[in-house]
């Protein structure tokens, strides 16, 4: 099974990965910008949007799909659990990736109980809950991740809107697609691995996201050898919706597709 790709522009390969519950959809509103400058490769994650889903269905199976599709030496782009998917690529083949973006992204998205060293996430119980709800009230469990991912953004509204209007756009993922996405979420844990990732990075997020808390993406800046951090004020989980402008210019700058 082939997954959904959409490509647009021309130059520099970059491939963006959406996050949880969404499809490549998300990026509708940025791409027309990005492809003056790149060759887009929009990827629909298994299960998700117009791609069918996969067993198994863990972290590294999906990036294996990922790589039978992705173009050599392309730069990668992946939004929170996205950002996972590109971590697990460029552990499996580092040789494959030019340059790493991160976005609301985490090694880790979930605490570790109160006596160990990860209390950069947010509580299990907070996942575990989630997820029961998506059995229990599927549309509703969704319209409040959409808010819940734009929650002390400076125009939450707006942006809240805008996920909802995307999510529409495409087939609806079925409740184990995203229960399976939520147990990746809940225990991937990639910290002692990235330490040793020599892919440039730049990790961008927002200084309110409420769903991977900015400590995490110092956290990031601090152990990647050779990671960098843009920080958004006002932004959430969703920097590239809610301050679309710097999102761009900051990704441009550090992936210098002219160059």
């Amino acid at each position: 099974m082939s997954l959904h790709i959409e490509t647009h522009g021309s130059g520099q390969n970059l491939v963006l990965i959406h996050g949880w519950g969404m499809h490549g959809g998300v990026w509708q509103p940025i791409i027309k910008q990005l492809a003056r400058h790149f060759c887009l490769h929009i990827v629909d994650l298994p299960g998700m949007g117009y791609s069918q889903p996969i067993e198994p269905s863990h972290l590294h199976a999906l990036a294996e799909k990922l790589l039978e599709v992705m173009p050599a030496n392309a730069d990668v782009c992946g939004w929170s659990l996205g950002g996972l998917v590109a971590m697990r690529i460029a552990l499996l083949q580092p040789d494959r990736v030019r340059r790493l973006v991160l976005v609301s992204s985490s090694p880790r998205f979930v605490n570790g109980p109160e006596t160990t060293d990860w209390q950069d996430g947010i509580a299990a119980e907070n996942f575990t809950q989630f997820a029961a709800q998506v059995s229990q009230d599927y549309q509703g469990t969704l319209k409040r991740f959409f808010s819940l991912q734009c929650q002390g953004a400076s125009d939450a509204r707006s942006i809240t809107r805008q996920l909802r209007t995307s999510f529409a756009e495409r087939p609806t993922p079925t409740s184990a697609t995203l229960q399976k996405a939520l147990k990746i979420l809940l225990d991937t844990d990639l910290r002692d691995e990235i330490v040793g990732m020599r892919r440039p990075a730049l990790l961008i997020h927002g200084d309110r996201d409420a769903l991977a808390p900015v400590q995490a993406a110092h956290w990031l800046a601090q152990h990647l050898p050779f990671g960098r951090l843009r920080v958004i004020a006002g932004a959430a989980h969703a920097p590239f919706l809610s301050h679309a402008d710097q999102f761009i210019a900051a990704l441009v700058e550090f992936l210098e597709p002219g160059v």
